[in-house]
């Protein structure tokens, strides 16, 4: 197994209400250098819909989430992986979330894109001052949900 540490910087802007946060990258995402960056993932076409905004360019995913103050970021700093599947995670190290929250004090809500983040952060992090929320994983992996009904769980959490 092969030791990776995060490679890019939260995505945040001083005015974000809402920390989106994933496990870690996936290897595609570390090629791309960006969030969510595999073709098959659902998280830009899931919010693209829901804010009716184009998601398809870099530079249109940044400009979607800071224009809904959203911020992301994975809870995991460090860890050793063979793919790009959670169940693979091991000798994990998180990101120091309330460091995070104390540089950005108007976020007031984290969504989770998987059990596996909200697990991890749980473990260290439960009784930190913000509601937390479980989302329907927008990876590929998870088929036991239909598109539609993962875009009406984040429309709920977003758009509610």
């Amino acid at each position: 197994m092969k030791r990776y540490t995060h490679p890019f910087e939260p995505l945040v802007f001083n005015d974000s209400e809402v920390l989106v946060l994933g496990t870690f990258p996936s290897l595609v995402s570390f090629e791309d250098n960006f969030y969510y960056a595999h073709k098959r993932n659902q998280f830009w076409k899931l919010l693209g819909d829901i804010y009716h905004m184009p998601s398809e360019t870099k530079k249109e995913r940044i400009e979607l989430v800071e224009e809904h103050k959203i911020a992301l970021w994975d809870i995991i700093a460090s860890c050793t992986r063979e793919n790009s599947s959670d169940t693979n995670l091991k000798n994990i190290v998180l990101n120091d979330i309330p460091s995070l929250l104390a540089r950005y004090p108007n976020i007031k809500r984290i969504a989770f894109t998987g059990k596996k983040a909200q697990s991890l952060y749980n473990k260290l992090y439960s009784d930190l001052p913000v509601s937390t929320h479980l989302l329907p994983s927008p990876s590929p992996a998870y088929a036991a949900m239909k598109y539609k009904e993962k875009r009406k769980c984040y429309r709920d959490f977003f758009i509610n």
